[in-house]
């Protein structure tokens, strides 16, 4: 039987008060919207709309996101958000996501206290190791770092990849007798499926033998030997179901290689001062050992090796050599497979276990030593714990938004080009064209050769009426991705837009060649052949669209009614505006109610939709300024006064939860 020290009731409480305040630190961030990453695997993703597509996750890494180069293998990642796709019915609840990777973070916040119990009572068995594992579990679940990967949907991979590693030590630890059934295996197994970061799980197995179980290295090699066969296995099959069009992007393996020491040494300083917390850096690969002082980073790397070897040599000093081990060895996948980013700040979240343990351990070695008045321990610690639940809750409000997300990034990652762009894209989604054009036009200075940038840069022009600047952005980036399908499906809506729908017709017809599971290329082509009275191409669009994805409703309703739009007319695009609206699509209800107001400038009820369209997104401000507009065109209108109404005391509730 398994004997966890959480379930003793004298340390049931104590734990059970860490989940408590790791709920309230969080209790702002249910709200928070889908950023980054979320759009091509979540909300451009049509897989994840249909459970029945779950076998087929396993079995088709192309069903993990829209871009064919970031179609790496996760399945249980891609099945955990089609379930919770199903429970929000949709993705407007985006607060069944946040529950659903925090109920898993509260697990394993629950098997970090086991683990250090467990490790801190072999080292040196003592009545106060429950203060100090339950501090550092609490230490660890209110880290302001672990804040970026809790509140960012997609990376709830990490959540699973470092459960499963963690759960595979306590089953090892607590269970002994059925070590030889593998059981301990499983959770790791799974957490494989999820990321790939638990392929050191053997490694951190061995140090756990050799450290904690004080076993020889030649028999703890022996003993780890079930756990590197899994990790090979998986290797094989990973390697085997990734598609040929993954790019993990990096520019150059040996520079990127080359500043992870300096990138190890930056994510140690965060542990102790994380002021400095972005979505994505500015930092850029160094091509030598004194560009930065990249040197230092080798250091470092020596420095902490020296003191884990150091520690291990005595047994109450081994839990901060294997915390250590468990920080290096946690950094190695991301490390050694070059990556687009040189570092992430989610990057933390598996390494930063081992490095709680052994700061925590370090610091109560000394207090053992050196005794405290109680009350003295108690305040440093209440005040480390306070500080830290602060920061989380801070950088909670900075996930809330992409403009409050993007700003941040702008003012901590100042040369980020991608940075820059993505702010520009809040700015544009709220309709401040200039200053999105402001802010792409700085992006370029970092980033000339990015065709997203000319995308966005196409997208925006066209909307300040620039038209010759737009298209040439638009065939910039086609230019510099040929077979991007997003460059090519936005230069159509714009196309269609100019009344050059056959020319539309042209570029979404190679988009949906080069990526067959876009499916928002799709709608726009049947969209632009109905315009077209096109009824025999349009059932041919639908039918191929319904052979991919067979739940599509759109796609059905096509095939069932292939009745041939007339040209649009504004009544027609509100009449659309609203259709979106009510499947969810809030984005493209909003695009369809500006089509409107370009036909139409003083329609009070395209204004109203697009504030209808805000509000069920919880972009209170631009709701209520839309709800404004429509009102002050229509003074009468009472539907956009009670949507006024509606965002005004929502916008209250949600800043007196900030």
């Amino acid at each position: 039987m398994i004997r966890l020290p959480a379930l003793d009731k004298k340390t049931f409480a104590p734990l059970c008060a860490v989940l408590v305040i790791v709920c309230l630190a969080y209790a702002n961030h249910f709200g928070n919207a889908f950023h980054f990453d979320d759009s091509h695997t979540i909300t451009d993703n049509p897989y994840i709309r249909d459970l029945s597509n779950i076998p087929r996750f396993f079995t088709d890494a192309d069903t993990f996101s829209a871009l064919p180069t970031n179609r790496g293998w996760r399945p249980l990642v891609s099945t955990s958000l089609a379930v919770d796709y199903w429970l929000a019915n949709g993705l407007d609840n985006v607060a069944w996501f946040h529950a659903s990777t925090f109920f898993w973070y509260l697990i394993q916040l629950c098997l970090i206290y086991a683990l250090l119990r467990k490790v801190l009572d072999r080292a040196l068995p003592d009545p106060r190791n429950l203060w100090v594992a339950t501090f550092a579990t609490a230490l660890y679940g209110l880290h302001p770092a672990m804040a970026e990967t809790v509140n960012y949907v997609i990376q709830r991979g990490d959540v699973f990849s470092t459960l499963g590693v963690i759960a595979g030590l306590v089953i090892y630890a607590y269970w002994p007798t059925k070590r030889a059934q593998a059981w301990y295996l499983i959770p790791v197994a799974l957490g494989l499926l999820a990321k790939p970061p638990g392929l050191v799980f053997p490694l951190i197995l061995f140090a756990y033998i050799v450290l904690i179980e004080e076993v020889k290295p030649a028999l703890a090699l022996r003993r780890s030997v079930p756990a590197i066969a899994l990790v090979a296995a998986y290797s094989l099959v990973a390697k085997a179901m990734t598609p040929t069009s993954f790019n993990p992007g990096a520019v150059s393996a040996a520079n990127y290689r080359l500043t992870q020491p300096l990138v190890a040494l930056r994510y140690f300083r965060t542990f102790f001062l994380p002021t400095n917390l972005t979505a994505d850096t500015d930092h850029s690969a160094v091509s030598n050992l004194f560009q930065e002082n990249a040197w230092i980073g080798f250091v470092f790397i020596i420095a902490v090796i020296v003191t884990a070897v150091r520690c291990g040599r005595k047994r109450e000093l081994r839990p901060i050599a294997f915390g250590l081990y468990w920080y290096l060895l946690a950094l190695l996948p991301t490390s050694i497979f070059p990556l687009a980013e040189i570092e992430n700040d989610h990057r933390m979240f598996f390494p930063f276990v081992g490095l709680t343990l052994a700061m925590s351990w370090m610091a109560a070695l000394w207090l053992y030593r050196h005794p405290l008045p109680r009350a003295v321990v108690a305040t440093a610690c209440g005040l480390v714990l306070t500080l830290a639940a602060y920061g989380t809750w801070q950088r909670n409000k900075v996930w809330h938004s992409e403009e409050s997300l993007w700003y941040d990034v702008t003012l901590k990652s100042p040369r980020n080009g991608r940075g820059l762009m993505n702010y520009g894209l809040s700015q544009m989604a709220v309709g401040r064209y200039e200053t999105a054009l402001d802010y792409f036009t700085r992006a370029l200075v970092f980033n000339p050769n990015y065709h997203v940038l000319d995308i966005n840069l196409g997208v925006v022009n066209g909307e300040l009426g620039n038209d010759e600047e737009s298209e040439r952005h638009f065939k910039r980036a086609i230019a510099l991705a040929p077979t991007d399908a997003y460059a090519r499906h936005f230069y159509s809506r714009w196309l269609r837009i100019k009344g050059r729908r056959q020319e539309a017709v042209e570029h979404l017809t190679t988009a949906i060649a080069a990526n067959p599971t876009y499916l928002e290329a799709q709608h726009l082509l049947m969209t632009v052949l109905s315009e077209m009275h096109d009824s025999e191409a349009l059932q041919r669009a639908a039918r191929a669209a319904l052979a991919r994805f067979p739940s599509d409703s759109i796609a059905q309703s096509w095939l069932n009614n292939p009745v041939v739009a007339a040209p649009p007319t504004p009544e027609s695009l509100l009449e659309t505006s609203l259709a979106l609206y009510k499947q969810g699509q809030f984005d493209d209800s909003i695009t369809a109610a500006r089509q409107a107001l370009k036909m139409r400038p003083g329609y009070a009820e395209a204004w109203n939709n697009i504030a209808a369209a805000y509000n069920s997104m919880s972009r209170w401000d631009e709701g209520i300024s839309a709800c404004q507009e429509a009102i002050r065109l229509k003074p009468d209108f009472q539907l956009a006064r009670n949507n006024l109404a509606w965002a005004v005391d929502e916008k209250q509730k949600s800043d007196v939860q900030r």
